[in-house]
């Protein structure tokens, strides 16, 4: 398990954490990752689109703004997020706490 922190991905504010569950090998080249991120009160991950694959988010905790494509809405713990091919999403922290989530890449 690799744990790396990426400062402004994507374009966004302050850094993001990520611990990758599987590595490349374990992925087989059917995904492109699976992690658990981590967002800090503050932090954002930047928009960003999709092509040649899909990603999903599940909120596990905290609260934050997604933008999906250009439309915003609240998440929390508890909530999935799914952006397809071709499209668009960032995901920002809004809360007190950090905001945890798990990240599925999947190549279509």
């Amino acid at each position: 398990m690799r744990i790396r922190r990426e400062e402004h991905m994507a374009g966004g504010n302050g850094h993001v954490i990520i611990k990758e569950i599987l590595d490349a090998e374990q992925l087989n080249g059917k995904c492109g990752l699976y992690a658990q991120v981590t967002l800090e009160p503050g932090c954002s991950l930047g928009y960003h689109e999709h092509h040649g694959e899909s990603e999903t988010y599940y909120i596990l905790q905290g609260q934050g703004e997604y933008n999906d494509n250009g439309t915003y809405r609240p998440v929390k713990a508890g909530d999935i997020t799914f952006t397809p091919d071709n499209h668009g999403h960032a995901l920002a922290n809004t809360g007190n706490t950090d905001l945890i989530f798990m990240a599925l890449i999947i190549k279509d």
